[in-house]
């Protein structure tokens, strides 16, 4: 699943990161991943205990608790507070998969990576290069979004961010763990929830929609982990 969430931000909030990012302090990103991640990693992050991080991370996981697509698409049971990264001047991180556990900074506790997140902070116009290419087996599918949309998927895709040529390219990035482990039963979810919001804007509520909500309930109960 790849699924793009358009104004997950206002312009406002777009620009209230941007404002704070701009006079944040950055590191090497190589500092936050393992020796694999090293050799192909070159962009700057915010440190993990950063306040800006911190209180912009607070931002964006509010958007996404009031975000109906997002929980139907994650299902999330919990998220790895938002971190964020800037590429210019050649900068790109190649081929990778992400870890299969994270670490929740500032906690003794671990969740699983089901799905990435990037959410873009910088508009395309403002820079060359520095899509992010998701391979799958139908090839590969390069994504480069307006700033405050967010793309979503499967942390176990091959994926790279491509150098960035010209201009600054920020983005949050963040993990989520599922209350449904299993993709292919998610995505079924996800599906099954999204014809019966159809459904019942195109119909309104009848007995139909209603025992199709029973049967999503169910499969949700035989799939959940908590």
């Amino acid at each position: 699943m790849i699924l793009r969430i358009a104004r997950l931000l206002s312009t406002e909030q777009v620009n209230e990161c941007r404002r704070a990012l701009d006079a944040a302090e950055w590191i090497d990103g190589k500092a936050t991943v393992g020796e694999q991640g090293a050799l192909v990693k070159n962009n700057r992050q915010l440190a993990d205990n950063s306040p800006v991080a911190r209180r912009l991370g607070e931002m964006i996981l509010t958007a996404l608790s009031r975000n109906s697509l997002f929980f139907s698409a994650a299902l999330p049971l919990r998220t790895v507070p938002p971190l964020f990264n800037r590429y210019e001047g050649g900068e790109h991180y190649g081929a990778h998969i992400d870890g299969a556990v994270r670490g929740i900074p500032g906690t003794s506790y671990f969740l699983r990576t089901d799905l990435s997140s990037t959410l873009f902070l910088s508009e395309p116009s403002e820079y060359d290069g520095g899509e992010l290419v998701i391979l799958g087996t139908h090839g590969e599918q390069q994504i480069k979004l307006p700033a405050g949309d967010l793309i979503v998927y499967r942390s176990g895709s091959l994926h790279r961010v491509n150098p960035v040529t010209r201009g600054q390219r920020t983005c949050s990035f963040f993990w989520t763990q599922s209350m449904v482990p299993d993709d292919r039963h998610r995505e079924l979810l996800f599906q099954l929830d999204t014809t019966i919001q159809e459904i019942r804007g195109r119909f309104g509520e009848s007995d139909q929609s209603v025992a199709l909500t029973g049967h999503y309930h169910n499969l949700l109960r035989m799939w959940t982990q908590l």
